[in-house]
């Protein structure tokens, strides 16, 4: 099938929007922008279903029921980081089932090898996406109603810690802004909100407080004045009229004083511009990205989006207007790409697919990856 890019500048009735030291500079028009990948096109499916660029390796590096590291790997893994640890690191994956949720990390060696893996957060119910901090700490999301975000050590000495301030709805992922010092906040809802939460103290999110993005140009941030409301009180979504609201709120990566987020319902890669406090849109659905989902980038100003669902690709989006696949899993359409993360030397992607080639709703078959190859970096 043939491909067509489609980079905008521009969200619906907001006008241009400049991003500085990312994707576009003072960009006054939409684009569109038709490229190949800066790596290539993608080649036939490996021995494990994966289709790469020429360059890059796959391999499995966990299966959800069996055996890594001494634990076994979690069902439905979803969102995820890489944290360094010495010569080595750590990939953090979180488990979207309800009551036993959670999340585990995997530690590698500096050759690539699997050290150990370890659970560092149990108990809790749909663990969907979430961030890291600048003091590395991993955010795990509850994606359930009047969900919680949790705080875990992803060196699995610390005991997780819940984090109510950061409101009480339907969670799906963090990004944390060091520059403003605040924690951006996406809402898996039909009409879910974009929030931001700034601590009493940066780097303790035990208080602070939650606002909600108000559309305008620029834009308003009011707080929200019950961030942890009652089963039958109005929940965070509702409580400020002039919020503005985002059908299906997803990933979320801050880079450059821009944060990204992603919108499945509204099918776009949503951009902040934080210095201007500006709201536009990078990605808008007509290109090779179906169910935008996870996100992530890298230093080159590239981003990394997951698809849920459509051919189960990663896509790229570049700093000069290229969208393209640059990863695609074959035999497992009843899926979703899930947990985009970099190795902290940016030479090794991971990933999974949740719910592997069953196609199961528990997520039993799910599969973790990590690709090796030439990134940009």
């Amino acid at each position: 099938m043939h491909r067509r890019t489609f980079i905008r500048t521009v969200s619906a009735g907001l006008g241009a929007v400049a991003l500085p030291g990312s994707l576009w500079q003072e960009a006054a028009v939409a684009r569109v922008v038709r490229g190949a990948s800066p790596y290539g096109p993608l080649g036939s499916p490996d021995g494990n279903g994966v289709a790469l660029p020429s360059g890059f390796t796959s391999r499995v590096v966990a299966r959800s029921g069996r055996p890594v590291g001494g634990t076994l790997w979690h069902p439905a893994p979803d969102g995820g980081a890489c944290f360094a640890d010495g010569t080595g690191w750590i990939y953090v994956s979180n488990s979207e089932v309800p009551l036993v949720g959670g999340a585990s990390a995997i530690r590698f060696r500096a050759d690539g090898s699997v050290a150990r893996a370890y659970r560092v957060l149990e108990g809790t119910n749909i663990n969907c996406a979430g961030g890291r901090t600048p003091w590395d700490t991993w955010l795990s999301c509850e994606e359930i109603f009047r969900g919680r975000v949790y705080e875990t050590d992803p060196y699995g000495v610390r005991v997780a810690q819940p984090r109510p301030a950061m409101g009480r709805f339907k969670h799906e992922a963090a990004a944390c802004d060091p520059d403003r010092r605040v924690v951006y906040l996406t809402e898996d809802e039909s009409d879910g909100c974009f929030y931001r939460f700034i601590p009493t103290i940066w780097g303790d999110l035990s208080s602070g407080r939650l606002e909600v993005l108000c559309g305008g140009d620029p834009v308003v941030w009011r707080p929200v004045p019950d961030p942890t409301p009652a089963v039958l009180q109005r929940q965070t979504r509702h409580q400020v009229s002039e919020a503005r609201h985002f059908d299906g709120g997803e990933g979320c990566h801050y880079a450059n004083g821009v944060c990204y987020f992603t919108a499945k319902g509204d099918r776009k890669v949503w951009a902040y511009d934080a210095v201007r406090g500006r709201l536009g849109s990078v990605y808008d659905g007509g290109g090779t990205l179906d169910g935008v989902d996870n996100i992530t980038g890298a230093p080159t100003g590239d981003l990394y989006v997951a698809e849920d669902g459509g051919n189960m690709e990663i896509n790229i989006i570049t700093p000069d207007g290229v969208v393209a696949p640059v990863v695609r899993v074959d035999g497992h359409e009843r899926s979703e790409i899930t947990g985009p993360a970099f190795s902290p030397d940016g030479t090794r992607l991971y990933f999974s697919s949740q719910r592997g080639a069953d196609g199961g709703s528990a997520g039993l078959d799910g599969v973790t990856y990590e690709i090796t190859g030439p990134f940009r970096h």
